[in-house]
């Protein structure tokens, strides 16, 4: 008879197909033997038909776990009092954590072995497994989700003529060594767990929300979404040079462009938090979490050094032609206010970074809103204005909403919703997205 069961030894009195929890148990923490012909007890009874048995577990083993776990497995037959026991080592693997296939990188597919027992491990204790074992970054870490659809991002990549398969996504590190998807995969997948929450404030303080939303879906989707959804509360304001009408947005389209990317380029996925964006009527406040990467100062940044905290996706990025080069971008923000007494404000603090946009336009509205209401008095009916478009884009073939402005003579905000209405009277079609966006006709 045998010892009781211990932290290194697990005894079973005869194969089942759950023996795969504890093979992945012992892996993910320091090893152990399986016996199988030994009873809880410690009392040997053997087995009939070792072969049998060797073949059933190397192949439950070999088609139910992933990562490969084989090559940490040695299953072979000894005699202990005279029976055959079927004895299964298990070392420790180098590519942990090893989970049940169909269950995925989740609590009720990953074990690990604690006592005398075979225990799920939690969320938290997976991601921290991965990271440690694999001495790697955030983004080029197996991801927990495997089961993940790229149909927005590969809408993408085609817009900007990029092949996208299997081969391409493994060059761009989505898939790694392991043939998984890594948590690059999932930050661009349309399964992506970071969100961005934007909040409009009545006045310069939380006290009155004046609207909310949640932004979901992959982060290149939030980057569109968001941007569309400040970009509708940049207001235009009207002022007057003699008989010449000038228009200036509350904040520069520049500045919000690269304020949002360098927010979701160089955060720190690790953290569990929503990117935040709080619009005040004085201001843009962009937060993004993890703060500056180790090493570097505030004042580094303004010397135009980076150090991105997440170098593929920065890749993916400069490929998509939505960055330039690293490093460039707080000096755009800084030059789209080279003019105005107010200045853009980036402050960090520990696991935090902050992008502050003045409002161009506070404290002068007051001034200009008599001016715009009286241009308003001359100015045509909306019916009108539609068939405007519709006439230019007839004789162009295409219109922007940059085009639209000039033509009528209108802000931001009204071009972009009447527009939108006469895309959805189906008169328009929309092509294109983000800046490149264009309207045809029917």
């Amino acid at each position: 008879m045998l010892s009781f069961e211990n932290q290194e030894v697990e005894f079973k009195q005869e194969y089942v197909p759950e023996i795969r929890k504890e093979v992945i148990a012992f892996a993910n923490a320091s090893g152990g033997t399986i016996l199988i012909g030994v009873r809880k007890d410690g009392a040997i009874i053997g087995v009939d038909d070792p072969d049998a048995i060797m073949l059933q577990v190397a192949g439950s083993l070999k088609d139910s776990i992933a990562p490969d776990i084989m090559p940490f497995v040695n299953i072979k037959t000894v005699e202990i009092d005279g029976k055959t026991v079927v004895e299964i080592n298990i070392a420790t693997g180098t590519n942990r954590p090893y989970y049940i296939r169909e269950k995925g990188l989740k609590p009720s597919g990953v074990y690990v072995r604690k006592g005398s027992s075979s225990q799920p491990m939690t969320d938290e204790g997976i991601r921290e497994m991965i990271i440690q074992s694999g001495r790697c970054s955030y983004e080029t870490s197996r991801s927990m989700n495997q089961d993940l659809t790229f149909e927005y991002f590969e809408n993408e990549m085609h817009k900007r003529k990029i092949a996208f398969g299997r081969s391409q996504m493994q060059t761009l590190k989505l898939i790694g060594d392991d043939h998984l998807y890594t948590n690059l995969a999932l930050l661009l997948s349309d399964q992506c767990e970071v969100t961005t929450k934007v909040a409009l404030f009545q006045g310069t303080d939380k006290a009155v929300f004046r609207d909310r939303k949640e932004f979901s879906g992959s982060i290149l989707k939030q980057l569109e979404d968001v941007y569309q959804f400040i970009d509708l509360n940049n207001k235009t304001q009207a002022s007057f040079s003699g008989l010449i009408r000038i228009d200036k947005k509350d904040y520069p389209e520049e500045a919000i462009r690269e304020a949002l990317l360098n927010s979701i380029v160089h955060r720190d996925y690790s953290f569990s938090g929503s990117n935040l964006i709080n619009i005040y009527d004085d201001r843009i406040e962009i937060v993004s979490l993890g703060g500056l990467v180790s090493g570097l100062e505030l004042n580094s940044i303004f010397l135009g050094v980076s150090q991105p905290r997440n170098p593929n996706l920065a890749a993916i990025f400069y490929r998509m032609m939505l960055i330039e080069s690293y490093g460039t971008g707080i000096g755009k923000i800084q030059r789209a206010y080279r003019d105005n007494e107010k200045k853009p404000f980036f402050e960090t603090a520990k696991g935090v970074f902050r992008v502050t946009l003045p409002n161009r336009n506070e404290g002068i509205q007051k001034l200009s809103k008599p001016r715009k209401r009286l241009v308003a008095v001359y100015r045509q009916p909306l019916a009108s204005e539609k068939e405007e478009i519709l006439s230019y884009v007839a004789e162009h073939k295409k219109i922007t909403r940059k085009e639209t402005e000039a033509l009528l003579n209108i802000g931001t905000t009204k071009a972009y919703r009447i527009l939108k209405e006469l895309s959805s009277a189906g008169k328009l079609h929309i092509n294109g997205s983000g800046k490149n966006v264009y309207y045809t006709g029917e």
